[in-house]
């Protein structure tokens, strides 16, 4: 969505939707889709609401500025978005501090529908919301996903929430794409030793009661990355290698890539850690 601080900036790369390459489009096009074909749940939906704007005239505005309705329909609308998403829609009139926070977090699910686009993002969607309030929103996506035919992007940190809603999922490392494929494949099948410590660092709640295993050290800086593979200063397999030549993301199945040397070299016994 382009929706950058001042002092950010796409430096390379594409961002590819419906045959466009959305990095190359003016601002004014890219406002024509803003909303219209794609768009967002943010993360944290008390700093993502005007404080001072009722509801209805929240969700309305896209619906107005988008589809060119008249301040009534566009309000009739935001109530049937209201209703659609489970909140009553006498409380339309209401500001975002009088709801909770998965009310508000279903407000704001509300108004990335008001234009009925193609694609939703959804950034951490249930972050800071308790377990029984996260499994609510989830059916949620889950059911406008299916009823209104909708694609969906879900940014999450959390393992459980990506199995149980997503159908395919990349896991990243370092802002680098470690793996990608089938939900299935990435958990049962993991080609990268990112993946695997990862899924080796999510409790297990019928396995044996220990503490689970963590990935030693700390993330590297985004400002001055290692070469190479990013994941090397942590891994177990790395060797010299991954240190050298940055891996490509290599097919290891039917839909299934990982970016791990591992995958396409042999290491050599007495240089691996």
């Amino acid at each position: 969505m382009r929706l950058l601080p001042p002092n950010g900036r796409i430096v390379r790369g594409s961002i590819r939707f419906d045959g466009r390459d959305l990095v190359r489009i003016s601002e004014m096009t890219l406002r024509k889709i803003r909303w219209n074909d794609i768009a967002i749940v943010f993360q944290g939906a008390m700093n993502s609401l005007n404080p001072v704007q009722r509801i209805g005239k929240q969700i309305a505005e896209p619906i107005i500025l988008h589809k060119g309705l008249e301040t009534p329909q566009a309000r009739e609308r935001a109530k049937d978005l209201l209703e659609l998403v489970g909140i009553p829609s006498r409380r339309i009139d209401e500001f975002p501090h009088e709801f909770s926070g998965g009310m508000r977090q279903r407000v704001m699910i509300a108004m990335a529908l008001a234009c009925s686009p193609k694609l939703v993002i959804a950034d951490e969607p249930v972050t800071a919301l308790d377990v029984m309030i996260q499994a609510q929103i989830l059916e949620l996506l889950e059911r406008l996903r299916k009823e209104l035919h909708l694609s969906m992007i879900l940014i999450s940190h959390d393992l459980s929430v990506m199995a149980e809603t997503c159908d395919s999922m990349a896991i990243m490392y370092a802002g680098k794409i470690a793996e990608t494929g089938s939900v299935r494949d990435v958990y049962k099948n993991s080609k990268h030793p990112y993946t695997k410590d990862l899924i080796g660092a999510f409790p297990d709640i019928e396995g044996p009661q220990t503490l689970p295993a963590y990935i030693p050290g700390l993330l590297p800086s985004l400002v001055n990355p290692p070469a190479g593979c990013r994941f090397h200063p942590r891994c177990k397999y790395a060797w010299q290698l991954c240190i050298d030549e940055e891996p490509g993301l290599d097919p290891v199945g039917e839909g299934h890539r990982a970016a791990c040397h591992l995958n396409t070299h042999t290491p050599p016994d007495k240089e691996a850690k």
